[in-house]
């Protein structure tokens, strides 16, 4: 099968559509995926881009109403549920593709499908942002006076920001409203531990996060971590965007148990590092109430790079 995307230059729901895309395609090995740049309408009519983003399989958009204008305009996308999106959901990917349901797990990594990058609106992306950048910089959360100075530009209490971010699954807080969680990064230790270039080291809430912060950051890094079957380590450097991984056959195990909630509360344990996929399956096997899949190094580099590597990328308003 081969799957391809068009977006024009710039296009803010290509990384959106990429990501489910990836959700939607984990665990797949016979699928070539190819992205084209479209920036005028002669090649646009050639390909069959039906607006920006557009998703052809073999050839053909699903997605496209009959007579539909050929367009390198932004297009949107209504889903089952009546919302109208910047790309079809994980679960209309899967049903084109003809990909099995992971049973939720995708809630794991973008929050349905969604996406980890907050709206601009009501100063949600820029307080976000100003909470990762204090992460990498410091290793902590950004004290009260640096939330009020992100928030103060859209004229709203950064308390009230931060409760926003919070019931949309950006971040978590505590009982008195301070950041526990700000996904990829942890205030509390975890068993994976990204080592930032000559910065600081942290926590991260899963496998998949601790790979999206340093392409997020475009930075050097080291994550470590443990398989929870053997015990045994497994290390990821980051050098110069490119990964080695020891040993040389780990894998992370990407999943979700039933029910709705936070990805914290959900998922984040079930998305791990494990020597080899053995391990994982044995794993997997002991835990009968989550459902997921197996990756391989690529693919969740690849799902940690589209979630978490547009975060800082995009401005903040």
């Amino acid at each position: 099968m081969q799957v391809e995307m068009l977006t024009v230059p710039d296009c803010p729901n290509g990384p959106v559509l990429r990501e489910r895309l990836t959700l939607a395609l984990a665990g797949r090995t016979d699928v070539e995926l190819a992205e084209h740049v479209i920036d005028d309408q002669a090649e646009a009519e050639q390909r069959g881009m039906h607006g920006s983003p557009t998703l052809l399989v073999d050839g053909r958009d699903p997605f496209a109403a009959p007579g539909g204008a050929i367009s390198v305009s932004c297009r949107l996308y209504r889903g089952v549920d009546g919302r109208v999106g910047g790309a079809p959901s994980v679960e209309e990917l899967r049903q084109v593709l003809g990909t099995p349901d992971t049973g939720g797990a995708d809630r794991a990594a973008g929050r349905a499908g969604r996406g980890r990058l907050a709206p601009i609106e009501g100063g949600l992306r820029a307080v976000q942002q100003a909470v990762l950048r204090s992460f990498a910089t410091t290793g902590a959360p950004p004290e009260q006076p640096a939330l009020e100075e992100a928030a103060d530009p859209f004229a709203v209490p950064a308390a009230r920001v931060l409760a926003e971010l919070a019931a949309e699954d950006f971040l978590t807080l505590d009982d008195t409203g301070r950041i526990q969680a700000a996904y990829p990064f942890s205030v509390t230790a975890t068993e994976h531990v990204v080592q930032i270039g000559d910065g600081p080291t942290v926590w991260s809430m899963c496998a998949i996060d601790a790979l999206g912060i340093p392409v997020m950051l475009g930075a050097d890094a080291v994550i470590t971590s443990t398989d929870p079957v053997t015990n045994d380590p497994v290390r990821v450097e980051f050098t110069g965007g490119r990964a080695t991984w020891q040993p040389d056959t780990a894998v992370v195990y990407y999943g979700a148990r039933p029910g709705t909630g936070p990805a914290a509360a959900m998922c984040c344990g079930y998305l791990r590092f494990f020597t080899d996929r053995a391990t994982a399956e044995r794993w997997t096997g002991q835990h009968a109430d989550i459902s997921g899949a197996v990756l391989d190094q690529a693919e969740a580099e690849r799902l940690g790079a589209d979630i978490f590597g547009p975060l800082l990328a995009a401005p903040a308003q």
